[in-house]
C-alpha cells in the first residue's frame, strides 16, 4: 500500500472511502428538465473511473417549488428523479467510488420571476444583492413545508442510492437562518443563537427519522462571514460544536466568507491570481477545535496543496473540484507515479463564470468535461498512421499537435515566432493572468513526450507546408487585432495588444474603447493605469466588459477603481483627429441624438481580431476537402469525410481565431473535435 497521505483510505461512519480526495457539490448545469440524465451522468462517472474517492454531485438541489433553480440546478422536489439518480449512482459505484448529493433551499438566493413566479421567502426582506429579489419573510407555515420538503427530497436520494446527503447552508436559506445579518424573525426561529440554528437541526432532524442511521449527512456552512454584524471566526468556531454535538450528522464541510455579492463570491472560490489554499488553515482551525470529520475545498488546485492539507491534519478529506474539471484522472496519474500528465487547473473560472451566465460548464482548456459523450479524455490510436502539419503553437495547434500525437501520428508544428502560445503568452504578461501561461507548458510538455516536431522561428508559405509531404494540414495561425473601427482616424490608434506587449509607450491621458468586452480590454486599462495614466474605459454596450464575467471581473475592478479608473458605457468612438499633439475623439451612441468631442493623447482600441488566413487560402486548392468542414460530422464527433477535389493530396482544417475571434476555449474545442478523428 502506497504511504501517501492522499491514497490512504478514511472511514465516514460505516462508509470506506477509498482515498482522500473527493469532488465537492458543485452544478455544472447539465440537468435536463431537472434531471440528471445522459451529459450528466457521463460527467459524474468519468471523475470516479479517474478514481476520486466520493464525488459530490448536484450542488444545490432544489427541495422546494419556491427555491427555482438560477443555475439549471436539479429538482430534488420531483419524484421522477428517483429513476435518473439510480442510474447515476449505480453507474458511480460500478468504478468503486462513494457518490452523494447536496440538497437545498435557495432561500432569497433565486428570483420570483424563475420557475413557478413563486415568492422569495427568506427570515427578512432583506435582498441579496447578487440576485436582487425582495424575498417575502417566512411564516410558520413556510417553515414547516421546506422542513418536510427537506425531509421528503432526503428519501428521493436514498432511494435513488446515494449515500448521503450534505445540506448546502452557506448563502443559503439555512444560513439565512444562522446569520444575525440576514435573521429578522422573531419567535422561536430568530433572536438568540440557539434560536437561529433551530431550523438547521431541526432539518436535520425530519431527515434523519427519514433515512435512518446508516445513510450519511452532513453540511457545508459558513464558519466564519467575514461580515461587519455576521456570524464571526468565534461563533462559527461554536456553530461548529453544535453541529458535532447535535449527533445528527456525520462531517462538516468548512466555509469561509460569503457569496451575496460578486466580491463575497470570488473570495470564498478564488480564481488565478489569487492566493491559492486561503481558508485551509481557517478549515484547520475548525478541525482541531472539533475533533469531527472535516472536509474543504477552496482553490486546492494541485496535488502538493492537497497533499499538504491531508499530511498536516488540516482536513480530513481535502476538494479538488474544479480541478477536476480540468482533469477527472487526478487519482488515477497519482497512483501512477505521473503527476507531471495532471493537466492543471489555471483559475481562469469560465466553468463557474458560465454557470452563473445561464450557461453549462465548461473548462477552458479541457473541452472534454461535460461533452464525455461525445469527446474523449483519453485519446485513442488511430488505425493508419498520418503526417500531419499544424502551423501556429497556439493553444489551438498545440492542442491539434497533441491529440494527433496520442493519436499515433507523425506531427510537426510550424511556428512563426520563438516561443509557442500564441494570445495566451500575450495575456500571461499580466502578473494576475500568469497561470494561463500553463495551458501552454502542459501541452508543450505532453508534445515532447509524443515526440511532436517544433520550428520555431518558421514563417510557414504554401511551399514550406507540402515541403513536408503532408496527410492533413491545419491551419492555426490565430488573428492579429482589428483596429479599423473608426469612420476616420484608424491611423491614430492603437490596439490593446500593442499596450500589453509593451510595444508601445503608455499615454498620459488615454482612452481604451472597447467593443469587444473581453479581457485584453481592460488588461491594456490596468497597464496604462499602473503606469500613471489617466484613463477612460468606454464602450458602447450597456454594460463593459461582458466576455470577461462576473468573478473574473473582481480582481479587475479591485484594482482599476484604485487606479480611479473611469468606465462609460452606452457611447460609440466614431472617428478621431489630429490636434496638434493631441487626439480628439469623436463620440457618439447608438441610441442616437449624442455627440460630443474629447481630447486625449492616446487612444486605445479593443475590437478583437481578424483571422490570419491568407496561408489557409493558398493551400486550399490543392486540398481534397478544399478546406471544408461538415458541420454533422464534427457535432457528432465523425470523422471527416468530405472529398471534393480527388486530385487533392492532403485534408486541410483551419481552427481558433485563424477562423473567427473566439476564446482559448473554443480554439481548444475546436482543434480536438477534429483532431481526435484524424
Amino acid at each position: 500500500m502506497s504511504n501517501d497521505p492522499l491514497l490512504q483510505p478514511f472511514q465516514l461512519k460505516h462508509l470506506t472511502l477509498r482515498n482522500r480526495i473527493i469532488v465537492t457539490s458543485h452544478e455544472p448545469a447539465y440537468p435536463e428538465d431537472g434531471m440528471p440524465k445522459d451529459r450528466y451522468r457521463a460527467y459524474t462517472v468519468e471523475r470516479a473511473k479517474g478514481g476520486v474517492a466520493l464525488t459530490m454531485t448536484a450542488g444545490s438541489a432544489a427541495v422546494s417549488k419556491d427555491s427555482p433553480p438560477v443555475f439549471n440546478n436539479l429538482l430534488a422536489y420531483k419524484d421522477e428523479i428517483v429513476p435518473w439518480i439510480r442510474q447515476m449512482t449505480d453507474a458511480v459505484h460500478d468504478e468503486g467510488a462513494a457518490i452523494m448529493i447536496q440538497l437545498t433551499h435557495l432561500g432569497r438566493r433565486t428570483r420570483w420571476d424563475k420557475g413557478d413566479w413563486l415568492p422569495v421567502v427568506a427570515p427578512s426582506h432583506h435582498r441579496e444583492a447578487a440576485h436582487r429579489a425582495f424575498p417575502k419573510k417566512l411564516e410558520d407555515w413556510d417553515i414547516e413545508r421546506i422542513i418536510k420538503d427537506f425531509a421528503d427530497a432526503a428519501e428521493r436520494m436514498k432511494a435513488g442510492g446515494m449515500d448521503g446527503v450534505e445540506l448546502e447552508a452557506y448563502g443559503h436559506l439555512i444560513d439565512q437562518f444562522t446569520s444575525p445579518l440576514t435573521n429578522e424573525l422573531d419567535g422561536p426561529y430568530g433572536g438568540s443563537l440557539d434560536n437561529r440554528l433551530r431550523f438547521c437541526f431541526d432539518v436535520f432532524k425530519a431527515m434523519r427519522e427519514r433515512v435512518g442511521n446508516d445513510f450519511i449527512l452532513g453540511v457545508r456552512y459558513t464558519a466564519d462571514e467575514c461580515l461587519p454584524g455576521g456570524t464571526g471566526k468565534a461563533e462559527g468556531l461554536e456553530i461548529s460544536r453544535r453541529l458535532k454535538e447535535s449527533g445528527l450528522i456525520d462531517y462538516l464541510n468548512v466555509i469561509r466568507g460569503h457569496i451575496d455579492t460578486d466580491p463575497g463570491l470570488t473570495d470564498v472560490i478564488p480564481i488565478q491570481g489569487m492566493a491559492s489554499a486561503p481558508h485551509l488553515d481557517f478549515a484547520g482551525d475548525v478541525r482541531a477545535a472539533t475533533k469531527f470529520p472535516t472536509f474543504h475545498a477552496a482553490k486546492i488546485q494541485d496535488v502538493a496543496t492537497a497533499r499538504h492539507a491531508i499530511a498536516a491534519g488540516k482536513v480530513d478529506m481535502i476538494g479538488m473540484t474544479r480541478a477536476h474539471m480540468t482533469d477527472p484522472h487526478i487519482v488515477r496519474k497519482i497512483m501512477e507515479k505521473r503527476e507531471d500528465d495532471i493537466r492543471p487547473c489555471v483559475g481562469a473560472n469560465y466553468c463557474l463564470d458560465r454557470i452563473y451566465q445561464g450557461g453549462l460548464a465548461f473548462c477552458i482548456h479541457n473541452a472534454a468535461t461535460g461533452r464525455e459523450e461525445t469527446m474523449p479524455h483519453r485519446i485513442p490510436k488511430a488505425a493508419v498512421r498520418k503526417k500531419v502539419v499544424i502551423v501556429g503553437a497556439g493553444p489551438a495547434g498545440l492542442e491539434a499537435a497533441r491529440v494527433s500525437a496520442e493519436r499515433g501520428h507523425e506531427v510537426v508544428v510550424l511556428e512563426a515566432a520563438n516561443n509557442p502560445g500564441g494570445q495566451i503568452r500575450l495575456t500571461a504578461q499580466s502578473e494576475r493572468r500568469r497561470e494561463m501561461i500553463s495551458i501552454i507548458d502542459w501541452r508543450m510538455s505532453q508534445c515532447e513526450k509524443l515526440g511532436v516536431s517544433f520550428r520555431f522561428n518558421t514563417w510557414a508559405e504554401a511551399d514550406t507546408v507540402l515541403a513536408e509531404a503532408p496527410d492533413v494540414v491545419i491551419v492555426a495561425t490565430g488573428g492579429l487585432p482589428h483596429t479599423e473601427v473608426l469612420s476616420k482616424g484608424n491611423e491614430l490608434v492603437v490596439s490593446s495588444w500593442d499596450i500589453i506587449s509593451g510595444d508601445v509607450k503608455p499615454g498620459t491621458n488615454v482612452l481604451v474603447f472597447d467593443d469587444a468586452g473581453d479581457h485584453a480590454g481592460l488588461q491594456a486599462a490596468e497597464f496604462l493605469a499602473k503606469a500613471g495614466a489617466k484613463v477612460e474605459i468606454m464602450t458602447p454596450d450597456r454594460s463593459f466588459a461582458p466576455e470577461v464575467m462576473a468573478m473574473n471581473l473582481v480582481p479587475y475592478m479591485r484594482s482599476l477603481q484604485k487606479l480611479d479608473v473611469k468606465f462609460t458605457v452606452t457611447y460609440r468612438l466614431e472617428a478621431a483627429e489630429k490636434s496638434g499633439n493631441q487626439i480628439v475623439a469623436h463620440v457618439g451612441s447608438d441610441y442616437g441624438g449624442i455627440a460630443k468631442q474629447q481630447t486625449f493623447d492616446q487612444i486605445v482600441v479593443n475590437h478583437g481580431t481578424i483571422p490570419l488566413d491568407d496561408l489557409y487560402f493558398e493551400l486550399k486548392p490543392g486540398s481534397r476537402n478544399l478546406g471544408e468542414v461538415s458541420y454533422d460530422e464534427l457535432i457528432v464527433g465523425s470523422p471527416q469525410s468530405v472529398e471534393r477535389n480527388p486530385q487533392g493530396a492532403y485534408q486541410l482544417f483551419r481552427i481558433g481565431d485563424a477562423v473567427a475571434a473566439r476564446n482559448t476555449h473554443a480554439a481548444i474545442y475546436d482543434a480536438l473535435r477534429l483532431a481526435k478523428d484524424l
